[in-house]
């Protein structure tokens, strides 16, 4: 087992981290740019090392000041959070050429997963059931009016790179489809530098399902049910709960095991995540995230299982410390994300936090770096928080979820806690009966 690790995050990921790595006897090392010399993560770790100024790009995104640190602080392993350097392959094997250790998977299958195209047909061959769509990239608008023919209109248009929306176009008809393809090329190559896109037949009304998967690199994988994730804001998603309101027992353990027997066969290591639309009772592969997910404790509060520590101990070589049938579901759990963010136009509030309670009770959990008086810098993700609330049925669990949010005082700044007030008023998201596309509409409807 490990003695020492380093976090190559900031925020609440890395003070979850610390945590779990306190419960298991492990000392860890905190890094942070001069931005975030007074975060809490800092005060928490062991240690903490300064790696370079506010820029992303010249500290929490530098190879060489993470190693950096990691080497004078004598880490053994680094765990990467979730975005920042989390899917990057080259970070991985900078990691292993320096003979430290990556929490997380490979190289090789974060690179395999981190190209749509390529995850798209590793899918395939994997037996995991995918949208119909093109075969590889789609060079020019020839070859994407020929696509769009053979699946059928409406299509979308997505960048091979992509992530997070950018890169993404739907055209409803051959007429508009020059016009988002072209744009869809620009914006990836704005945003990856890479302008390959690929088309997938759009789904009208699909849900986003999401397979929480864990393999030990030795052949071992499981899988942790689903999470049912779309409620999103341009593609990102702000209400996740587990189990998913509309997924059958049945639906369940068959897509559960596809997914948990693909993770054993690829070889895999570590937590991630395979992504699925869903409409009509059927799975359509979408992308596998090779990281933790923000959302992941909604999957640990029906469980009881700690997916950090599960990390820790698969990346020290041991084998998975839970089979299939030790995985049982006990109730249901809620997580919303809260960002620092203005309404309705949900711009950007940085600031300094003049009061903050955080909500407790009963099946209550705030994962959060905030405390009086801290100062939210202006350079980095506007998340600020996760309210987790597990109960022993949705209706408990929304009716917790309330009740929490009416705890919670953020004061200071504007956050979009008055977002969920709104929506647990509505009749749909009570009862669960909402797509990707809903949450969108509401807010065109509700502030124009």
């Amino acid at each position: 087992m490990f003695d020492k690790i380093l976090i190559a995050n900031r925020g609440e990921i890395a003070l979850r981290v610390i945590r779990a790595c306190r419960e298991m006897g492990i000392k860890s090392v905190a890094v942070h740019s001069t931005a975030d010399s007074d975060a809490m993560h800092v005060r928490m770790a062991d240690e903490a090392v300064c790696i370079g100024p506010p820029s992303s790009a010249q500290s929490y995104l530098s190879f060489p000041a993470v190693l950096s640190a990691a080497e004078i602080t004598g880490a053994q392993a680094i765990h990467p959070g979730y975005g920042f350097l989390s899917e990057n392959a080259a970070f991985v094997q900078a990691i292993e050429d320096h003979g430290l250790t990556f929490i997380g998977p490979s190289a090789e299958h974060i690179r395999m997963m981190g190209d749509k195209i390529t995850a798209k047909e590793t899918a395939k061959e994997l037996g995991i059931p995918v949208v119909p769509g093109s075969e590889g990239g789609v060079p020019n608008l020839a070859a994407a009016k020929k696509a769009a023919a053979e699946m059928g209109y409406p299509v979308i248009i997505k960048a091979t790179a992509g992530g997070g929306g950018r890169g993404m176009k739907v055209a409803e008809n051959e007429k508009s489809l020059e016009s988002a393809f072209t744009t869809a090329r620009s914006e990836a190559k704005a945003a990856f530098g890479n302008d390959e896109v690929y088309m997938e037949k759009y789904l009208q009304r699909p849900r986003h399902i999401e397979i929480q998967v864990f393999g030990d690199g030795q052949g071992g994988g499981v899988h942790l049910g689903e999470r049912d994730c779309s409620l999103q804001r341009r593609h990102q998603k702000v209400f996740e709960e587990a189990p998913g309101p509309c997924i059958s027992p049945e639906e369940r353990k068959r897509i559960g095991e596809i997914c948990a027997n693909a993770i054993g066969k690829m070889g895999y290591s570590g937590a991630g995540t395979i992504e699925f639309l869903y409409e009509d009772g059927e799975f359509y592969f979408i992308e596998m995230n090779t990281r933790l997910q923000v959302e992941h404790p909604v999957t640990e509060a029906i469980f009881g299982q700690d997916l950090v520590r599960e990390q820790i101990l698969v990346a020290a070589g041991n084998k998975l410390s839970f089979s299939q049938d030790d995985l049982k579901i006990n109730g249901h759990a809620i997580e919303v994300r809260i960002n620092a963010e203005r309404l309705p136009n949900f711009a950007p509030c940085p600031g300094k936090i003049t009061q903050y309670h955080a909500p407790g009770g009963l099946g209550v959990r705030m994962d959060s770096a905030l405390y009086d008086g801290y100062k939210i810098p202006p350079y980095y993700d506007s998340l600020i928080g996760k309210l987790i609330v597990h109960g022993r049925d949705r209706p408990e669990a929304l009716a917790r979820l309330q009740r929490a949010l009416g705890e919670l005082i953020v004061d200071g700044i504007d956050t979009t806690v008055p977002l969920f007030h709104a929506l647990l008023a509505e009749p749909d998201v009570q009862t669960g009966d909402y797509n990707i596309h809903w949450l969108e509409k509401w807010l065109d409807r509700t502030f124009g």
